[in-house]
């Protein structure tokens, strides 16, 4: 690989990290409740946080009208709400600066003719769908300042989704930039497409994550293995029709969560086990996807046992974009020449 392909490769990387680093900042943003302190959509001037106590009493006055405040936060402190206020004003910072951070080397990097041939256009789906974003959060935020103190937990999830579909097409860009990917051979494939499923399962399993965060399901119960007296909460079924309980029963949805993360599990160690014979670079990602999912089981018991403390929900959710990733990687290393 030529020293201009490194380059498009390592940025690509960075910005991989810090939309990793979005998706943490946006985990304990929504854990202290902090995305709707801010309800204006200014994204330009936004960027500076209010300068003068002046200007701090404007945008508190503008959050006293929000439903969040009159229902949950009623007597809240200017100091309180500065607290709050600066989660939600790094995650909007945040994603301006990975907009740079994508924009100002791309246009340098197509100048300079350093991007391989066939790689522009993907790149530019990139670009595509961070704007997508953008307009997701702001549709995500705009549920919560009506008539309720929260977000959707829909468009929350499709908040996450969204980015970490973002990070993954980032990486993969990368890698294939690094390594073009040829043909898979006949043992690969059949394990790419247990890999490929295992993905599918964990993406799943954090739809119903972001679900649980949402609806703060995962606060209805803090026991384990068992939800309350039994393995399945007494409630599961108690909406109607049946199937809008796995969507908003706060008890059906955390049980669904747990269901889905311990499916995940047992595939992934099977992929694990199965990558061991292959070459060096499957073996090595399956083993990192094996620790990571056994660990994302841990984090998430112990979330719930205690009580979802802010720092720990975030690594949960940490973790989760780390497992993602891993199995992005072996997906790619099937499709490998090497990968035999």
């Amino acid at each position: 690989m030529t020293e201009r392909p490194r380059a498009v490769v390592l940025w690509l990387l960075f910005a991989a990290a810090m939309v990793f680093a979005m998706a943490v900042i946006g985990a304990v943003t929504r854990l202290t409740e902090s995305g709707l302190s801010i309800v204006e959509w200014k994204p330009v001037a936004q960027m500076l946080p209010p300068l003068s106590h002046a200007e701090w009493e404007r945008v508190f006055a503008l959050y006293k009208d929000s439903p969040q405040y009159r229902l949950v936060n009623a007597g809240m402190t200017l100091a309180d709400f500065q607290q709050i206020f600066f989660w939600e004003w790094l995650h909007r910072l945040w994603g301006h600066l990975i907009g740079i951070v994508y924009a100002v080397p791309f246009v340098w990097f197509l100048l300079k003719r350093a991007i391989p041939r066939g790689w522009t256009r993907p790149i530019l789906g990139l670009f595509g769908l961070g704007l997508l974003q953008g307009l997701v959060g702001a549709f995500m935020v705009a549920s919560g300042l009506v008539d309720r103190p929260s977000v959707s937990h829909y468009r929350l999830a499709m908040h996450l989704v969204l980015a970490l579909a973002i990070f993954v097409a980032t990486i993969w860009i990368a890698r294939g930039i690094s390594s073009p990917r040829p043909n898979a051979t006949t043992q690969t494939l059949r394990l790419r497409g247990h890999a490929i499923a295992a993905f599918t399962l964990l993406a799943i399993t954090i739809v119903w994550g972001a679900f649980t965060a949402g609806l703060r399901a995962g606060l209805v119960y803090d026991t384990w293995p068992l939800m309350g007296l039994s393995l399945v909460p007494s409630e599961w079924l108690d909406l109607a029709p049946a199937w809008i309980n796995f969507v908003e029963n706060h008890a059906t949805v955390q049980f669904t969560h747990r269901l889905l993360a311990y499916c995940t599990c047992l595939l992934v160690i099977a992929l694990s086990a199965r990558a061991i014979g292959l070459a060096r670079p499957v073996k090595r990602w399956g083993l990192i996807a094996a620790h990571l999912v056994v660990l994302q089981v841990a984090l998430g018991v112990a979330t719930v046992l205690s009580h979802v403390p802010v720092w720990l929900g975030a690594l949960h959710q940490a973790n989760a974009i780390l497992l993602l990733g891993a199995l992005t990687m072996l997906v790619f290393e099937l499709g490998s020449r090497h990968a035999r």
